[in-house]
């Protein structure tokens, strides 16, 4: 099978010549398809950086990202809009809801901006927010909602446009124990039940148990990898392995779910 997503030592450095920060240092990856990948480490190691380098935001000082083959790295203008709006779904820690639009018009967006026919439109939407349980908050604006179902409804926008890949960026950060754990239980059924490929960046040792393997980044590099071995392994002993490991790395868990 082959990669849906290839990094190869990819590099972001800040600064000057003399005196650079380098968030990313060489960092070499794959994800397959239908994978749930987390990416581990503490504040400043880079996961961020890297996540947007992924999502196109900013630009590699060197090294390639492929997606299906295609350079990520190049594209620019029109090839550039669309990837970022249909190739990726994104799924930000505080939402990034528009606050003027009901849920509904929230998810809908997308659609819109792309000219995915109404039709379809209605079913995606009545699929996706049944599965994501917030049918009943899509004519409630953003104010009038709680952060979980905020989060769901922006992973409900996040997906409308069937994209290739999933980008969730510390996605429980915004939220307390329960909610994160619906869902994370959410995306672990997406990737399970629809083959949704997600790469997911946190430092919560928690919600990385959903993952099927776990990255751990520092100081710009890849120093660790962890794979959970299904079935043999539940996901409470994942849990444990990925504690052990931020301990020998300095890290830790916000939440134990």
């Amino acid at each position: 099978m082959e990669p849906i997503l290839t990094i190869d030592d990819l590099k972001k450095y800040y600064g000057t010549p003399a005196n650079p920060t380098r968030a990313l240092d060489g960092v070499t990856c794959q994800v397959m398809p239908g994978e749930f990948l987390g990416i581990m480490g503490s504040s400043g190691s880079g996961k961020s950086t890297l996540l947007n380098c992924i999502a196109a935001v900013i630009r590699p000082t060197s090294g390639s990202l492929f997606l299906k083959g295609r350079p990520i790295h190049t594209l620019r203008d029109a090839d550039l809009a669309a990837y970022r709006g249909k190739e990726i779904g994104y799924l930000f820690q505080n939402f990034e809801l528009l606050d003027n639009l009901t849920g509904r018009e929230n998810i809908l967006l997308p659609l819109s901006l792309h000219k995915v026919p109404e039709a379809e439109g209605r079913r995606r939407l009545e699929s996706l927010t049944d599965y994501l349980e917030v049918t009943g908050v899509l004519d409630k604006f953003p104010a009038q909602m709680s952060g979980g179902e905020k989060q769901r409804i922006a992973a409900a926008r996040a997906l409308i446009l069937q994209p290739e890949l999933i980008l969730a960026d510390e996605p429980t950060g915004a939220l307390d124990s329960k909610n994160a754990r619906a869902l994370m239980e959410k995306l672990a059924g997406l990737n399970r039940e629809a083959g949704a490929t997600i790469l997911m960046v946190t430092h919560d040792s928690g919600a990385a148990s959903y993952c099927q393997r776990i990255l751990f980044i520092q100081d710009g590099r890849i120093v660790h990898e962890l794979r959970r071995n299904v079935p043999e392994e539940t996901r409470q002993e994942f849990y444990g392995r990925i504690l052990r490991v931020m301990a020998q790395l300095g890290g830790g868990s916000e939440y134990v779910l």
